[in-house]
């Protein structure tokens, strides 16, 4: 394995991982956003500690949709 594509692989490896850290944090910040704006009667984390795994479901699959909206903004 020559010297150039292992250079290669990781270059590849960190901007894949930069990517997928700003589309955390970008999801991160819409469901609370979510959580703030559109649903101000209801706390997401409130309901999270109380064991409600319907606002578990619907926060992972918001954070999922927004992490795919923002990696495929990055990719052009």
């Amino acid at each position: 394995m020559s010297s150039e594509f292992l250079f290669a692989t990781l270059v590849n490896l960190g901007i894949n991982l930069v990517y997928t850290i700003v589309a955390l944090i970008v999801a991160v910040a819409a469901l609370l956003w979510v959580d703030r704006k559109m649903m101000p009667s209801i706390s997401f984390e409130e309901e999270l500690r109380k064991g409600n795994i319907a606002v578990a479901i619907f926060a992972s699959s918001l954070m999922f949709f927004v992490a795919l909206i923002v990696t495929f903004g990055f990719k052009g």
